[in-house]
């Protein structure tokens, strides 16, 4: 049995930095959406990347679907 240790190593490295790089998509979508801690509400322009962050995820997850599935 051989065991390929690059594409190994490539499959880590690309779980490893999608799997931080979704965490902080989404941790910046419930920043950007969370109240403010004076009272006040969040702007459009952070109201907006909120969602855009929160769409990332969702198409993220939604590929990684369709790669199991195709």
């Amino acid at each position: 049995m051989h065991i390929d240790w690059a594409a190994l190593g490539q499959v880590f490295g690309v779980s490893l930095a999608m799997t931080v790089g979704l965490v902080g998509a989404f941790t910046l979508g419930i920043v950007g959406t969370s109240p403010a801690r004076d009272g006040k509400s969040a702007s459009a322009v952070v109201r907006t990347g909120a969602y855009a962050a929160f769409a990332l995820c969702a198409a993220a997850v939604g590929y990684g679907i369709y790669l199991i599935v195709a």
